[in-house]
């Protein structure tokens, strides 16, 4: 029997991706994002709760994973919970959706490009940041193909290099289990303030539904790919967690800048710093990878639809790639990664990615029996889960993430009173 993906017709993408490739997908941009960049600022946030916190993002992503799966095998198609948004709810939540994940997500591939620079050379984070938007989009731009096998070389390292961390952390004199209790010592605002800041490591799961159309039956894929990849990202956290926690306790994690060099440090293993270093570096570039390919196909779908300027639904004949989305974004963040900071970038991303997941429950809740809808509680949970870790988040990141929705929300608004006239 043929298995082969069908040829793509003129301006569709070709079904290149299966199971193994999608979850490398997934798992690329989730732990390249959240092991290096989510544990600092979610322990100064919840202390002693960090674990807790871990297991409260946890089951949230959880919901909208399920959810955004039973979706994506109906709705195969580029674009996400866009798609999803337009065809269950309406277009404007669609169009809502889709504008929070390029606008969340644009400033997570600014905050990847900087701590490859941070990691790589820190004197010049913001010239290597720019540097790496620029190779990894022409990587993007040769193919969908090419680049699922950079992530997957890209995966393998990153989990070598978590799993001699894990060994060093666990084995060594100065692990003490004792700082593995959970508490609440900086309230149940600071736990949930640690759940959203974590939440941001798991969103990766978000590009294997939006490579829909570059999927070979996604109907299976698509479910299964989701499911496998977040459950594998969340043993990874989980024991990573606990083996830094060991050395580290949650006051000096939350103090630290580069917590798995420093923990292994504090376990007595100094030589394996530089390594943890690079790293660092090449799990930044495979999430800024994962992230561009994720943001430019939603970007297509919304130009399909001419919510954003129709020349970007371009398909390049060759590669079959959205080549001009893919150079917009990569310009975009260019300029992001030479101008802003890493810090406030996990915050605003979070709450942009979190009214995107908003969404995707309230369009699952709408799907019948046959259409595989999930279990009622699913999406409940998912919706309500999602909107209180974004209103739990730090000030700036609530108000500034709230008017950039608004400013989205106004230009729809605009764009159907002048097509009316």
């Amino acid at each position: 029997m043929d298995t082969s993906a069908p040829p793509a017709g003129p301006g569709e993408l070709k079904r290149h991706l299966g199971v193994f490739d999608a979850v490398v997908i997934g798992l690329g941009s989730m732990i390249g994002a959240g092991i290096f960049a989510a544990l600092a600022p979610a322990a100064a946030a919840g202390g002693s709760g960090l674990l807790l916190g871990l297991a409260l993002a946890a089951v949230v992503a959880y919901c909208n994973a399920l959810s955004s799966a039973r979706l994506a095998a109906r709705y195969p198609r580029s674009g996400g919970t866009y798609v999803y948004g337009r065809e269950r709810l309406g277009d404007f939540w669609g169009y809502l959706a889709g504008w929070g994940f390029v606008v969340g997500k644009t400033a997570s591939c600014a905050a990847m490009a900087l701590t490859v620079g941070s990691y790589v050379w820190p004197a010049q984070a913001h010239a290597v940041a720019v540097a790496a938007v620029v190779a990894l989009t022409a990587v993007n731009y040769v193919g969908v193909q090419k680049a699922a096998w950079l992530t997957r070389a890209v995966v393998a390292v990153v989990l070598a290099v978590l799993a001699a961390v894990v060994t060093a952390c666990l084995t060594g004199s100065t692990a003490d289990t004792g700082r593995w209790t959970i508490g609440t010592g900086n309230g149940w605002h600071g736990v949930l303030q640690a759940a959203a800041f974590l939440f941001f490591a798991f969103a990766g799961y978000a590009r294997i539904a939006t490579l829909g159309e570059e999927v070979r039956d996604p109907a299976r894929t698509i479910p299964r790919a989701i499911s496998t990849a977040l459950g594998i990202t969340l043993v990874v956290y989980a024991v990573v967690a606990l083996a830094v926690l060991a050395v580290l306790g949650p006051d000096q994690l939350a103090r630290t800048t580069a917590p798995l060099a420093d923990a292994v440090r504090a376990a007595g293993v100094p030589g394996l710093a530089p390594v943890v270093r690079v790293g660092a570096a090449v799990a930044a570039a495979g999430s800024l990878l994962a992230l561009i390919l994720g943001v430019s196909r939603t970007t297509l779908a919304m130009a399909r639809d001419r919510h954003l300027p129709h020349a970007l639904a371009a398909v390049h004949p060759r590669f079959q790639v959205p080549h001009r989305a893919e150079l917009a974004v990569g310009a975009i963040v260019a300029v992001l990664a030479a101008t802003t900071d890493v810090r406030g970038s996990i915050g605003f991303s979070s709450f942009g990615v979190l009214a995107y997941y908003a969404v995707a429950n309230a369009s699952a809740w709408t799907l019948t029996p046959a259409e595989g809808r999930p279990p009622r509680v699913v999406p409940v949970l998912g919706a309500a889960g999602c909107l209180v870790l974004a209103f739990a988040l730090p000030g700036a990141s609530v108000l500034w993430g709230s008017v950039v929705l608004a400013l989205g929300a106004a230009a729809y608004g605009a764009r159907r009173i002048l097509h009316r006239g």
